[in-house]
C-alpha cells in the first residue's frame, strides 16, 4: 500500500482512529479551573490503529471471499507505546502490540508471517514516515489458535512537535473576568488552531493490507 493510498484511505485523524487515550493526562490540552486553558502537551505522540487495518483475513482460494473459504483470521490488540522524550532532537516512540489468530484447519504445525506497518502522521493528514515489519504466528499441531507479540518504532522531530512560544502564550495566558478576550476560546483563532494541528503527531500501526483485503474489512 503506497503512501498516497495510505493517506487517502487508511490513515485518519486522531478523532477517528482507535487511539489509546485517557482523561486529563500529559499530552492533552485541558480546560483549567480558571479563565483560560492549561497546556499539558507532550512531545510524545498518540498511538492507535487506523480504521479497517486492525484485522487480516486469509482465504484458501484468493477469489472466494465467503466465510466457508476463510483460512485464517488475525487481529491486533493491546496496542501500547513507550516514549522517550528526554533530550536530543528526536523523540523516540516504541510501539508494542499482540496478534491473536485463529485458523480453520487444525491439522499439522504451521507458521504464518503477517506484514504490519508503523506510520507517523502529522496534523491528522500528512504521512511523515512509514516502516513495514513482520510478525510470525506459530500454530501447534491440533491447535486452532496462536498468539504473537510484535514491536515497532518511530522517530518524531522534537521541534516540529513543540508549540511555538507565542502560540503557547496565547493558549495558556490567564484571562481576568471583564477582559475583552476573556470569553474567547484561544483555539478558535485560526493561527492557533493551525499551529496546534501542525505540532500534533500520531503513531499508527496496522496490518499491511492489499486493496482486496482493505475492501473486505471495510464492507464485512
Amino acid at each position: 500500500m503506497n503512501a498516497r493510498r495510505l493517506t487517502a484511505t487508511v490513515l485518519c485523524s486522531a478523532a477517528a482512529v482507535t487511539a489509546l487515550s485517557g482523561c486529563a493526562k500529559k499530552g492533552e490540552i485541558v480546560v483549567d479551573s480558571g479563565v483560560g486553558i492549561t497546556a499539558v502537551r507532550s512531545a510524545c505522540p498518540a498511538v492507535g490503529i487506523p480504521d479497517y487495518t486492525g484485522d487480516m483475513t486469509l482465504f484458501r482460494a484468493p477469489n472466494d471471499r465467503t466465510a466457508a473459504n476463510i483460512d485464517m483470521e488475525a487481529a491486533m490488540t493491546n496496542v501500547r507505546t513507550v516514549c522517550n522524550e528526554q533530550g536530543g532532537d528526536k523523540v523516540f516512540a516504541k510501539v508494542e502490540f499482540d496478534v491473536l489468530a485463529r485458523r480453520n484447519d487444525k491439522q499439522g504445525a504451521r507458521q504464518v508471517t503477517l506484514p504490519f506497518f508503523v506510520s507517523v502522521l502529522q496534523g491528522g493528514t500528512a504521512v511523515v514516515s512509514k516502516r513495514v515489519g513482520r510478525v510470525t504466528l506459530n500454530f501447534a499441531d491440533g491447535q486452532d489458535r496462536a498468539q504473537a507479540h510484535a514491536t515497532g518504532s518511530a522517530f518524531i522531530d522534537r521541534a516540529a512537535a513543540t508549540l511555538p512560544a507565542d502560540i503557547r502564550e496565547k493558549i495558556t495566558r490567564k484571562r481576568k473576568a471583564g477582559d475583552a478576550d476573556a470569553a474567547v476560546d484561544p483555539l478558535s483563532d485560526p493561527a492557533v488552531k493551525a499551529a496546534v494541528a501542525r505540532s500534533s503527531f500520531e503513531v499508527l500501526v496496522g496490518f499491511q493490507l492489499d486493496e482486496a483485503q482493505l475492501a473486505y474489512n471495510a464492507t464485512r
